[in-house]
């Protein structure tokens, strides 16, 4: 089975790494909602008519790149409850 590689970092280091994949999360989060609503936008005024099916694969790609951020984001909010550390 895998080490936890959170296990290694000091509070502080582990601390720092929380915010910065909340932020990344935020940050993508709202990419994702501005890239659906340009979508959702063209396709009301019947702009994508001519595009293929391929030219959207991107965004329907674009949840999975959460994935990873999540699995990491889980296991820091582990280590942190392991760990009693407060909640910042």
């Amino acid at each position: 089975m895998k080490k936890n590689i959170y296990e290694e970092l000091t509070n502080k280091q582990l601390l720092k790494k929380k915010s910065f994949l909340k932020g990344a999360s935020i940050g993508l989060g709202i990419v994702f909602l501005f890239v659906i609503t340009i979508l959702v936008y063209l396709w009301s005024e019947n702009k994508l008519k001519n595009d293929s099916v391929g030219s959207f694969i991107p965004v329907f790609i674009l949840p999975i790149t959460f994935l990873p951020l999540l699995i990491n984001f889980k296991l820091i909010n582990k280590e942190i409850k392991s760990r009693n550390l407060t909640k910042n």
